[in-house]
């Protein structure tokens, strides 16, 4: 089996008899939040066809990127499948709402391992969606070891993590592990299209909670939790007051003398 070249050296090719999430927390990441991707760089798709980066930023939508090691026996493998497992409910179809983009850091690693990794995670992905997808939404990249180096700097890659990307190519968020918040990334997802995308509902879940880049999670806040309950209570309070005086005022009994 091809090794990952020295630079991109990863955790999963020592010995281990698991993978514990709890270890993995912000190792080997530096945050570059902001920072603009290369969108220029070129790689292969899992059909083996050469694509610029930049080509899943044009529909406008905001992406999802990790950079993964496919032949890899344990880590990345566990990556995938956790990022499958929460895209699948997710209740967000990617090629509609947004993208997904897997790179591998190992040049060694052609169009057919990226194809056969994509019908592994699309298949999954596919047992939890509502709506099933053709995996044209989820784009599985090989590349030269140059390209990959940039890459990997501007996102300032490495451990197990998955990226949301704004539609213009910056940075937003980081989330950590092999497991992932489907909320959290949902989230994420609509603050980074600029409430392109999303409800109602998720408009109110934005203004309780703030994603925090030291966790890679959202978390509520308070102040703005207590705010949005004190606008409630005095809207209950004076629909209540509202129709207790049209009420009175239709009474047919007032000023009739009547008890």
């Amino acid at each position: 089996m091809a090794q990952p070249p020295s630079a991109f050296q990863d955790r999963s090719s020592q010995p281990s008899a698991q993978v514990n999430p709890a270890d993995l927390a912000n190792v080997g990441i530096d945050q570059r939040l902001d920072q603009q991707v290369p969108l220029d760089l070129q790689f292969k798709d899992e059909t083996g066809k050469t694509i610029k980066l930049g080509d899943y930023f044009q529909s406008g939508r905001p992406v999802i990127l990790n950079m993964v090691y496919y032949t890899c026996p344990m880590l990345c493998g566990e990556e995938l499948a956790g990022e499958a497992s929460a895209l699948g409910v997710l209740r967000f179809t990617p090629g509609k709402e947004y993208e997904v983009v897997s790179v591998s850091f190992n040049p060694d690693e052609t169009p057919k391992d990226a194809a056969d990794k994509k019908k592994i995670y699309i298949d999954r992905m596919n047992e939890r969606l509502d709506t099933k997808t053709d995996g044209s939404g989820w784009h599985f990249l090989t590349g030269q070891p140059e390209e990959i180096k940039q890459l990997a700097d501007a996102v300032g890659f490495h451990s197990a993590a998955i990226l949301i990307v704004t539609p213009q190519g910056r940075i937003a968020q980081y989330y950590y592990g092999v497991e992932f918040s489907p909320k959290d990334i949902r989230l994420g997802l609509i603050e980074a299209s600029r409430n392109k995308i999303g409800t109602v509902v998720d408009q109110v879940l934005l203004y309780c909670y703030h994603y925090d880049p030291k966790t890679g999670r959202y978390g509520a806040v308070v102040t703005n939790m207590m705010r949005l309950a004190g606008a409630a209570t005095i809207l209950i309070l004076g629909g209540f007051l509202i129709v207790m005086y049209r009420r009175e005022s239709h009474d047919p009994r007032k000023g009739t003398g009547r008890a």
